[in-house]
């Protein structure tokens, strides 16, 4: 500590640029609040980096540096010794990974510490940073999703849809970005066997959590929604817009396994809506069918006979184990004979 109090030419240089780069960036417009505070949290990681090397400087300067960082800039900016140490970390991350350092500044800073503090391989955590900003995750949302491993359950269920086939390019992207590969309705708490109605009917009481699982832009607009052609009408499951697709979307609740006719009964919703609901600036209606279990392959093979843009994807009832538990917690069984052999 005493050799970094009287090394002032070194620390006062290194204490005068990180005020220079605070109140440089203070002066942009906050039209990218994330991109701005990222940017300057970064360089200012950077800069520590640089003088510890070049001073061979210990944990204290970064004390010191809050202290008086504190003092000049009331506290607002947090810049207490732990948040510098992310910021150095975040710069020792991402400095030689520029495509991730660019997803990085798109989401709040609170969940970059998140992903870099528990996510450590270079593709999950670009698949947390495209969620995250897709998808508008809150910090405790994405922190729900790294506990419940959805990395890798977007390996194992890779997503099905045809949306590339018919939807243009850019819109295409956006859609496969909301949709998910399978969804936890964890939250409904069902432990036994139920009808569809039942099962929508209980999404529709708690359609504040089920939104929250569909993911960022989807705005609720009922039940049930009746489409009439002729004197026969149809009625879609739960009907959403949304705002950042800017379109309509239909889905269609199966209490069991995919059949091909499925993606049938979806296109001709998709086309009743299109024909009868869609304003003319709005894009292409996109159908989701949401299912207890699905066959790949057998996916495959129907949405290539379908002309409007439908996702096919499971939904989850109870959490799974993480897989790294799987098999190593006894059975109930096992747990039956380790309490008899206690008494």
């Amino acid at each position: 500590m005493a050799k970094l109090i009287t090394v002032e030419k070194g620390y006062n240089e290194l204490f005068n640029g990180i005020v220079i780069i605070i109140k440089q960036s203070r002066i942009v417009a906050a039209t990218d609040a994330n991109k701005i505070i990222g940017k300057m949290y970064f360089n200012i990681g950077k800069m520590i980096t640089v003088k510890q090397d070049e001073f061979g400087w210990g944990k204290s300067v970064v004390e010191k540096l809050s202290a008086d960082l504190t003092g000049i800039f009331d506290g607002r900016d947090g810049f207490s010794a732990q948040n510098l140490w992310f910021m150095r970390q975040f710069y020792l991350e991402y400095k030689d990974h520029s495509s991730l350092l660019k997803l990085a500044l798109n989401i709040p800073w609170g969940q970059n510490i998140l992903i870099i503090s528990k996510i450590k391989d270079i593709k999950e955590r670009e698949y947390y940073l495209k969620a995250t900003a897709g998808n508008a995750w809150s910090r405790n949302v994405l922190l729900n999703q790294i506990k419940g491993d959805a990395y890798q359950l977007y390996l194992d269920n890779p997503k099905k849809h045809n949306f590339k086939l018919a939807l243009p390019e850019h819109l295409a992207e956006q859609a496969d970005e909301a949709l998910k590969s399978k969804y936890n309705l964890e939250f409904l708490g069902i432990t036994k066997p139920m009808h569809e109605r039942q099962l929508e009917n209980l999404l529709v009481e708690n359609v504040k959590k089920l939104i929250l699982e569909l993911g960022y832009g989807f705005c609720f607009i009922g039940n049930q929604h009746r489409l009439y052609l002729g004197k026969k009408y149809y009625d879609v499951d739960l009907l959403f817009f949304h705002r950042k697709l800017h379109c309509l979307v239909a889905i269609d609740l199966k209490t069991k396994e995919f059949e091909p006719e499925f993606t049938g009964k979806m296109d001709y919703y998709l086309q009743l809506l299109d024909d009868q609901m869609k304003m003319p600036e709005e894009n292409p209606s996109i159908g989701i069918i949401l299912c207890a279990e699905k066959d790949n392959l057998e996916v495959e093979y129907a949405l290539k006979l379908a002309k409007n843009p439908i996702g096919v994807a499971e939904y989850q009832l109870t959490k799974k184990l993480p897989r790294y538990l799987q098999g190593q917690l006894p059975s109930a069984k096992e747990l039956i004979e380790i309490a008899k052999k206690s008494l």
